[in-house]
């Protein structure tokens, strides 16, 4: 089985309750990006071990959120290694809206590992209106309105998130050998 981390960053608890059914679908550990986009030295370490991260964000005005760019940006010292070539990669966000420009979100998440020379894992479940309810097949997407507290992220949204945290760990777990 291959080690697979999600590292997120939730402000209001949306991102953090979507990323607990990935991790849970891919059983992996989580890591969550804190409110001044910072990380520990032992999660940067659980990070350069894994076969498998994928990467969490809200969808803020068309993009991900600045505490996930700087994680991001930090991430450039793997860069100059290749500590992160030919790991898997995957990416979910969630906005308020059903569109929410959540697609530049996901985007940015495949520049980035792209950047990294890592492997991209989309999304291929077919929209049934339950799993895959957005259509995305670059990434997870999720969407609950406004007001709405994360309990109220539909369930359907979240079988996406724990069914596509399966589909990265699977694709990790063939490419390991």
């Amino acid at each position: 089985m291959a080690k697979t981390v999600v590292v997120y960053h939730s402000g209001y608890g949306h991102t953090q309750r979507v990323a607990q059914f990935v991790a849970q679908g891919a059983n992996a550990q989580v890591i969550a990006i804190d409110a001044d986009g910072n990380i520990t030295e032992a999660d940067w370490a659980a990070l350069d071990a894994a076969d498998a991260i994928i990467f969490g964000s809200p969808t803020y005005m068309g993009m991900a959120s600045w505490q996930f760019k700087k994680f991001a940006d930090a991430s450039s010292k793997r860069w100059f290694t290749s500590a992160w070539k030919d790991k898997v990669a995957g990416g979910f966000t969630i906005s308020a809206s059903p569109s929410g420009d959540k697609l530049s979100t996901i985007q940015y998440f495949i520049t980035l590992a792209m950047q990294q020379g890592m492997v991209w894992v989309g999304q291929p479940a077919m929209n049934d209106g339950t799993i895959n309810r957005i259509g995305s097949n670059s990434g997870l997407m999720a969407q609950v309105g406004p007001t709405s507290p994360a309990e109220d992220i539909p369930q359907g949204d979240l079988d996406t998130a724990k069914a596509y945290g399966e589909r990265v760990a699977a694709v990790a777990t063939k490419l390991r050998g």
